[in-house]
């Protein structure tokens, strides 16, 4: 029987479709699935109760499994109001016996009550996807910062107020930054991000994307998958970007790089993927092309300033599901897709499973080191080791089917040798 206390999910009915869907990711999940057989039989979590504040898909009902498996109590709520997957969230609480608070379309007032309950649940870990987790308890539940014994983060945007937190010395406990291991941001970053937030603007507008200017905010690594992809799919790529060094990287790949008041005169499409907060302004809006079209890839639904747009919108209409017209005051329209919020989570499905595979065997080996080193670590913001990264490439490249080679021990040799030079 559902009851207020375990879930607050749109409908029971879908959990025999999420099964069907956290089953087929399931299979393209080797890695976790592999560290999930571990936890089985080592119990690392036995006896802990651990909550997953995180986008509520097929893919993190697996990771949640796995903890499950490996002894944990838990408790999964949405860290976008858009992005929950309502049959995953259905059969999650139904089939493996998690407390679920996830709604697609919640609004703000739902989401920060899911927030507080998860506190009032009083979880002694939690797996944070943007930092609203643990920004909600250091500003909000002071009292309980005692209880949790650390934090594991997903994205660039919750590492950054991460490093704020511990360059201010407010933060309470130790938190692992899953998103600097180099099998989570290079492989989800760039091919999960680039293909995913590309697979949004498809479905929300069902455009051609050939032959359009698109102009990606931002070089990062999720930048950079999603310049690829718009390239490979005959788009002329504009990047603009603040950090020199990546700048030069783009003029380097062959993309044109300019400020934004420059690059918004020319885009058709523009995807966000920062970070930041209104990297493209009101006024880089009104100074667009009529019908030009903005969606944004990065956690947050602030990249590009909606709420400063409405202002100058005599209409806003709804075409499409995930597609709003702001028709201006300037006599030009603006094509706002998913409001603000993340494109390739609210108009399609995320990353594809296989992406996930690494970010959420990271995430899952992230939890282990917390509970390993319990009383060990400083209340400071942490990576996971090198050593684990090359585990996890190891354990994905052998479901493959892809062999390497290895060094000799002559290589080895030579490679630590400061005497050997030119014969």
């Amino acid at each position: 029987m559902i009851t207020k206390n375990d879930c607050d999910i749109k409908d029971i009915n879908l959990a025999d479709q999420g099964k069907k869907q956290i089953e087929w990711a399931m299979q393209d999940m080797p890695v976790l699935c592999q560290i999930k057989e571990r936890f089985k039989k080592e119990q690392p979590f036995k006896g802990m109760k651990i909550a997953i504040c995180n986008h509520i898909t097929k893919e993190t009902a697996n990771l949640g499994i796995a903890l499950k498996e490996g002894g944990a109590e838990l408790l999964a709520i949405a860290s976008n109001p858009l992005s929950t997957q309502d049959d995953v969230a259905a059969s999650l609480y139904r089939d493996y016996g998690v407390k679920v608070f996830a709604k697609a379309g919640e609004d703000i007032e739902t989401y920060k009550k899911h927030l507080n309950i998860m506190f009032d649940w009083h979880p002694q870990m939690f797996v944070d996807d943007g930092g609203d987790a643990v920004s909600f308890i250091h500003q909000n539940r002071p009292e309980q910062l005692h209880e949790i014994i650390g934090s594991t983060e997903e994205t660039t945007t919750g590492i950054i107020r991460l490093k704020a937190l511990e360059r201010e010395g407010k933060l309470a406990f130790p938190a692992v930054g899953i998103n600097e291991s180099l099998t989570k941001h290079l492989y989800d970053n760039r091919y999960g991000t680039g293909q995913s937030s590309l697979d949004g603007v498809l479905r929300a507008a069902n455009i051609l994307i050939s032959g359009k200017t698109v102009v990606i905010v931002g070089y990062g690594w999720c930048g950079k998958g999603c310049a690829m992809r718009a390239r490979g799919l005959g788009a002329n790529v504009i990047v603009t970007e603040v950090d020199p060094l990546k700048a030069l990287e783009a003029v380097m790949e062959g993309y044109r790089v300019m400020p934004m008041a420059e690059a918004a005169k020319l885009g058709d499409l523009f995807i966000t993927v920062t970070g930041n907060r209104h990297v493209i302004s009101v006024e880089h809006l009104l100074s667009m092309k009529h019908n030009a079209m903005v969606c944004n890839a990065g956690h947050f639904d602030h990249e590009f300033d909606v709420a400063g747009l409405k202002p100058h919108a005599k209409e806003i209409k709804r075409i499409r599901p995930y597609l709003d017209e702001y028709k201006l005051d300037n006599g030009k329209s603006v094509l706002v897709l998913c409001e603000g919020r993340l494109v390739n989570l609210v108009a399609a499905e995320g990353h594809p499973a296989s992406v996930m595979d690494m970010s959420f065997s990271n995430q899952a080996l992230g939890a282990e080191f917390i509970v390993k080193n319990k009383g060990k670590l400083e209340n400071k913001f942490h990576v996971l080791s090198k050593e684990n990264d090359i585990k996890i490439a190891e354990l994905k490249l052998k479901s493959l089917g892809v062999e390497i080679d290895t060094l000799t021990p002559q290589m080895i040799e030579y490679l630590n040798s400061w005497t050997v030079g030119t014969n």
